[in-house]
C-alpha cells in the first residue's frame, strides 16, 4: 500500500482524483449519518467533497494523503501537524479523518492505513499523534484503542461543538 499526497493543481482538485474520493466518501453513508457532515449522507456530491477536502486543506500544515492498494483507492487520511487551536499548547500532530471504502472494511485497510501515517510523523520526528472520536461513534472508538490509542479527556470538537473523546498514542 502507499500513501500519496492530494495536491491542487492550478488551485483545484484533479477531476478524475476527486471522483474517485467521492465515490469513497459515498460508501460511507452509515458514518457520515455520525457527524452529520452532509445534508444527506445517502446522496454525497462530488461537489460536496471538494468543499470538505478545501476545507481541510485550508489548515495550516494539513496533509490528505490517499492510500492506494493495487492502484484502488482503498482510503484516505486527512492530518495536521498541530492542533488548529495554537491556544492548545499541543505539541502533537493529529489524525483528523481516517476514511476506508466501506466495501473493504475489515480487510486490515484501516490498520495499515493508520500506520502508515504514523510512520511519517514518527520519521518527521515526532513522538506522538491525537485524534478525536466523536461520542457516537463507539465502533470508531473501538478501532483506535485497538491500534494502541489512549483516552487523554472528552471535549467538543472545534468546529461543530460535537462531544468526543480525545486519544493519543505515543511513537
Amino acid at each position: 500500500m502507499i500513501l500519496q499526497p492530494l495536491v491542487p493543481v492550478d488551485g483545484a482538485l484533479p477531476g478524475p482524483v476527486l471522483t474517485e474520493i467521492a465515490t469513497l466518501y459515498a460508501t460511507n453513508h452509515a458514518f457520515f449519518e455520525l457527524t452529520g457532515d452532509f445534508p444527506d449522507p445517502a446522496r454525497i456530491t462530488v461537489e460536496q467533497v471538494a468543499a470538505a477536502l478545501a476545507d481541510e486543506l485550508a489548515h495550516e500544515g494539513a496533509q490528505v494523503l490517499m492510500a492506494r492498494s493495487a492502484g484502488r483507492l482503498v482510503g484516505l487520511a486527512a492530518t495536521l501537524d498541530r492542533h488548529p487551536d495554537p491556544a492548545s499548547g499541543d505539541p502533537d500532530p493529529w489524525i483528523g479523518l481516517l476514511l476506508i471504502d466501506a466495501t473493504a472494511h475489515r480487510e486490515g485497510y484501516g490498520r495499515t492505513v493508520a500506520a502508515l501515517v504514523e510512520d511519517r510523523f514518527r520519521a518527521a520526528g515526532r513522538t506522538g499523534v491525537r485524534l478525536a472520536v466523536l461520542d457516537n461513534n463507539p465502533k470508531g472508538l473501538a478501532f483506535w484503542q485497538a491500534q494502541g490509542y489512549e483516552t487523554l479527556r472528552h471535549a467538543e470538537d472545534l468546529e461543530l461543538r460535537r462531544p468526543c473523546t480525545v486519544l493519543r498514542k505515543p511513537l
